[in-house]
């Protein structure tokens, strides 16, 4: 039933929002040098990678170096990609990672392979799930990128405080998966994206 619905809202999203990613694509690539979408090798159910979609905010090149994103304004993202990244416009393109079935609209964000390999063996549970776009963990940790920019050591931090924390919000979702449960956490998604 999660995947029926996951084909229908992606689908109508994709459809409706169209003029929207017209706007945003073309603005990315009017205001800076590069394409307007910007595609990274996640990790995804049972440990297959594929392909994640988002719009570009970064400046080519700056995903060669750090992987976290730190701080409200990293150096590396542009004036444009500040305000799509504010509110969450980049994500939209992952509708289409739903649409065809390598992510759904709401279960554990699918990490990279760097941070994956470091998963205990107890963590490594969440991969026997869709990979989502939102669940409890993306609302948590709405601002995750400014509590790291307040850290000596980002990558540290992340490693060691917030990505545990973040597997056990996804097993919350996980231990308690229902159609009820998936639309309570878009609502809530969106409700976090307005008051933000």
């Amino acid at each position: 039933m999660i995947r029926f619905f996951d084909i229908l809202l992606s689908g109508l999203g994709l459809i409706l929002l169209f003029p929207l990613f017209l706007i945003i694509y073309i603005t990315i690539r009017v205001s800076s040098k590069g394409p307007g979408f910007y595609s990274q090798k996640r990790i995804g159910k049972f440990g297959v990678p594929f392909r994640l979609y988002k719009f570009r905010t970064m400046r080519i090149g700056s995903d060669k170096g750090q992987l976290i994103t730190v701080g409200g304004k990293d150096s590396r993202i542009t004036k444009v990609g500040y305000y799509i990244r504010k509110y969450k416009l980049d994500e939209l393109p992952q509708l289409w990672n739903v649409f065809i079935g390598e992510m759904s609209l709401v279960g554990p964000r699918p990490e990279v392979e760097r941070y994956v390999n470091l998963y205990t063996p107890s963590q490594r549970v969440v991969l026997n799930h869709q990979p989502g776009i939102t669940d409890y963990a993306s609302i948590k940790f709405s601002d995750e990128n400014v509590i790291l920019g307040s850290a000596e050591d980002p990558e540290k931090m992340y490693i060691e405080e917030i990505m545990p924390k973040k597997i056990e919000y996804n097993l919350r979702y996980i231990n308690n998966r229902t159609v009820k449960e998936y639309f309570k956490i878009i609502f809530l998604t969106f409700e976090k994206i307005i008051r933000h």
